[in-house]
Order: C-alpha cells, then sequence, then structure tokens
C-alpha cells in the first residue's frame, strides 16, 4: 500500500506597504489601516484594520468645554491600543497620520491633552479647522464628481457640519458651521435649541446654502458622515443607487417615532449611533430643502480616506521605489488616486 505524506504548507511572508490614519471626530475615534497593491500600473489601496470607538469628546466639550479627566483617560488607552496595532501591522512612525476635528478645535484643554498624548505615547494629535478638514475630504470627493455637474457636499459631524460646492469639478466655495449632531442633541435636550444664538447661527447656515446653491445651480447632493451612511443603508435597497430626499424624509420619521429602546433592540442601532443620528438627519435632510435638490449620492468615505489619501501622494516616491515591478511600466503621478478596495 502506497501511503503520501504532505507537508505543512510554508506560510511565506509578503510585505506590504502599509498606511494607516486615525480620526478623533467628537462622536468616535476610527481607525483605518491600508495596505498600498500595486499591479500593472494600478495602485489600490486595500483595507486591512479598521477600527471604531465611540469615544464621544463632544458630550464633555459642548457641555462642560473641557476634556474631563476619566474621558482622557480612556482616550490615551485607545491611542495606546492603535499604536500596538500600527506596530503589530508594521506600519512605518511617518507613515500615520492622527487628526482630530471639532471636539478636541473646541476643548479649553485640548492643547493640553495633545501634549500629554505626544509626551506619553510619542504620537503626534493634528487639531484641523473645518477647512482643513474639507480639504482632506476634498481629495477623495473630488474623484466622484461628473463633468458639467454642479454638487453640495454635506459632511456631519458630531461638532460640526462643512459644506462644499463643487462646479463643473471645481470646488469654488465652503463654510464650517459650529452645528452638530451631538452639540443639536444636547440643545434639545437641555431645551436651549431655539435660543436666539441657536437660531441666529441656524439662519446663517441656511441662507450660505441657500445663496451658494443658487449662484452655481446646484442639482446634486453628496452626503459623507456615519449617520448618513446609517440612514442610507437603511432607506436603500440598492446601495449604488442615489437616495431621495423624501425617502430619508421617510426615514427620519419613523426614528423620531421610536424610542431609543426601539432604535436599539428593532432597528438595530448601536447606542452611540441612535441618540444622534436623528438630530444629524435633519440637518442633511434641512440643507436638501435649502439647496432644492432631491437626490443624494451617499459614498462611504470621509476625513480617515482622504487622509489615506494624503500619505499616499507624500510618500508616493517611497512606494514606488519599493514596487518589485519593470522599470518600463509607466507608474501614475503621486496626484493619481488609488482605487480603495475592501
Amino acid at each position: 500500500m502506497t501511503r503520501f505524506f504532505t507537508s505543512s504548507p510554508v506560510l511565506m511572508e509578503y510585505p506590504l506597504l502599509k498606511l494607516a490614519a486615525i480620526d478623533i471626530g467628537s462622536n468616535a475615534v476610527r481607525c483605518q489601516i491600508s495596505a498600498v497593491l500595486h499591479y500593472g500600473d494600478r495602485y489600490r489601496l486595500k483595507r486591512v484594520e479598521y477600527v471604531r470607538y465611540p469615544l464621544r469628546l463632544g458630550e464633555d466639550v459642548f457641555a462642560t468645554g473641557t476634556i474631563s479627566d476619566k474621558k482622557q483617560e480612556k482616550f490615551i488607552k485607545f491611542l495606546h491600543a492603535l499604536r500596538l496595532l500600527m506596530e503589530v501591522h508594521d506600519v512605518a512612525p511617518n507613515h500615520y497620520l492622527i487628526c482630530a476635528t471639532s471636539a478636541m478645535r473646541t476643548a479649553s484643554n485640548g492643547a493640553e491633552v495633545a501634549a500629554r498624548i505626544q509626551q506619553e505615547l510619542g504620537m503626534t494629535v493634528q487639531v484641523i479647522d473645518g477647512q482643513a478638514e474639507a480639504a482632506y475630504i476634498n481629495r477623495v470627493i473630488e474623484h466622484l464628481l461628473e463633468d458639467k455637474k454642479h454638487y453640495l457636499h454635506i459632511d456631519v459631524g458630531g461638532g460640526s457640519t462643512e459644506f462644499n460646492i463643487y462646479h463643473d469639478r471645481r470646488k469654488v466655495a465652503s463654510q464650517s458651521f459650529e452645528i452638530g449632531s451631538i452639540r443639536r442633541m444636547q440643545q434639545e435636550e437641555s431645551g436651549k435649541a431655539n435660543t436666539g444664538a441657536q437660531n441666529d447661527l441656524w439662519q446663517r447656515m441656511e441662507e450660505w446654502v441657500k445663496e451658494n446653491a443658487r449662484r452655481y445651480h446646484v442639482t446634486r447632493a453628496i452626503g459623507t458622515g456615519g449617520n448618513i451612511n446609517k440612514l442610507y443603508s437603511i432607506a436603500q435597497t440598492q446601495l449604488d443607487k442615489p437616495v431621495t430626499r423624501r425617502r430619508i424624509a421617510t426615514v427620519l420619521h419613523n426614528l423620531t417615532t421610536m424610542s431609543m429602546d426601539e432604535r436599539v433592540n428593532v432597528a438595530m442601532l448601536n447606542p452611540d449611533r441612535a441618540d444622534v443620528i436623528v438630530p444629524a438627519g435633519h440637518i442633511y435632510l434641512s440643507a436638501m430643502e435649502w439647496a432644492n435638490v432631491h437626490q443624494m449620492i451617499v459614498p462611504d468615505i470621509g476625513l480617515k480616506d482622504g487622509m489615506l489619501q494624503t500619505l499616499f501622494e507624500e510618500h508616493f516616491d517611497e512606494i514606488r521605489s519599493r514596487q518589485d515591478h519593470s522599470k518600463s511600466i509607466p507608474f501614475p503621478t503621486p496626484q493619481t488616486r488609488p482605487t480603495e478596495v475592501e
């Protein structure tokens, strides 16, 4: 009787250069690690790790103006975990970006917390303003636009809302407003949503959208952010199609009639999404009404994707030199956007 013996397969390491982006938002901290793939003349970014933790810095900041000691400890622990995760993935020290948005730039001790992170973990947190945030997102949004079409881009975060107008693939106007899902939720809970200051801010936001939508003949909307992504997944059976304003309004109405318990256990929303999705949804819906647009494109992209694109462009020469391919293959310029794949 002949017996055949097989040896265990030898696992070989396939070297991949990896980039990482950590987005410190007012509601959650997100970390994405992507590998740079290259075959032929095409570059792709493949997501190899994604972690989201609902730290909710805005919960403290928008109520008290500071990041509490308890929240700081969680923050430090989570960033330490992300540092270890990046080390396991062999992400080089200069191959990641950390950006913090509305909550940290609003907090009176935001700079102090960033300095503590630098001292204890050796990680540099860039606290960016609304314009810088929009610039990062612009790097990936602009590749989704069609020629001779005019768009209103709406990005609602926990602490602020960013608007951008794109006219024939070019950004022609942008504005940031300190109105976001957590701020709005806290104001509604405290009965301060309809105060004079808040009404004035809401009015300025409405006027800005109406004026620029009319001036640049906006006909389409693009929505980014965790809340519109979730609304879109609830509203749409075909996830590659635009969602209508009417459908968003229907979903919002249904969620508004639900209790928190029903949103979590029936609609299957995470608790940190269930309480902010309606305030955020009303901002998206209002902006569409002000701009008189009836459909919205909802690509699953955001700040972290713009950060990864920035890293790709900044390190393109290094990425290219590491590829073991024939020099006869044409390489794209640093402005070429790598395709994002799961």
